[in-house]
């Protein structure tokens, strides 16, 4: 603009309006580097990434001061152990009928039936073999080896189940709960008599009870006759092991010996 011709006072206001402008625009330019600078200054853009990446996470996953806790989370209780020693099973045949038919499979097959109900009712169940390695020092709530008796024709009175404990065991008030236990739940359930005339010295000191931890409780079945009670520990095996199983629970829960489930 020529401001040579022009009035003094236009001259004033042009330079003033000129300069107003200027202010503008570096006002504005200022603000614009600043705010550039701003947005580029992050902490991210200040700390190594693995910081900033830390920081991200934390803040991601962090709780807010009224959200609510987590429940806890509930440990199961560790399940009881129960030890079933399955006659002869690992060793020999034990007690053998003229049609082949063997006391180790018919140990092993109520074992396993055992094992199925204790197991559904909460407990831990080992199946040990006869001379099992395991049993040195075997610690468990209880253990009861399964036994069968002989398969010749004695007498008509050669029929019926039998219990005992070991007549050296450290633990008298817990093995003989155990061995009544099993005698009126076993009697309960398969409707057989107890036959303690035939209960032998093999019985009342089986292997097994030396061999276990002192403080387990231990007893020994014999379910019954392969000859005269055959039909009931082979074809009627799930009622033996439910009787057997009953007498453990009896046991183990100290149920009343009174009250039959």
């Amino acid at each position: 603009m020529d401001y040579e011709h022009l009035p003094e006072h236009r001259i004033g206001f042009g330079k003033g309006f000129l300069e107003i402008v200027r202010y503008i625009g570096v006002v504005l330019l200022v603000g614009m580097v600043v705010a550039t600078a701003f947005t580029l200054w992050t902490p991210a853009s200040v700390l190594p990434r693995s910081a900033a990446r830390d920081i991200a996470r934390a803040m991601a996953t962090r709780v807010g001061r009224n959200a609510s806790p987590l429940p806890p989370t509930n440990t199961p209780e560790p399940r009881e152990l129960i030890g079933i020693v399955a006659g002869h099973s690992g060793n020999d045949s034990g007690a053998v009928c003229p049609d082949g038919l063997t006391e180790a499979e018919i140990n092993l097959n109520i074992a396993e039936q055992v094992k199925d109900t204790l197991y559904s009712e909460g407990f831990d169940v080992d199946i040990l073999n006869e001379f099992d390695d395991r049993l040195t020092n075997y610690s468990a709530r209880a253990l009861v080896s399964i036994h069968a008796d002989s398969c010749d024709y004695i007498n008509d009175e050669a029929t019926g189940y039998k219990v005992t404990a070991s007549l050296e065991t450290q633990t008298p008030v817990e093995s003989n709960s155990l061995v009544s236990c099993i005698i009126g739940r076993y009697e309960a359930a398969t409707k057989m008599n107890f036959h303690p005339g035939s209960i032998t010295y093999d019985m009342q000191y089986y292997h097994a009870f030396r061999e276990v931890n002192a403080k387990t409780p231990a007893a020994i079945i014999e379910v019954g006759f392969m000859n005269l009670d055959r039909d009931m520990i082979t074809n009627n095996a799930s009622t033996v092991a439910q009787g057997v199983a009953n007498g453990i629970l009896c046991y183990v829960r100290n149920e009343s010996l009174g009250i039959v489930e």
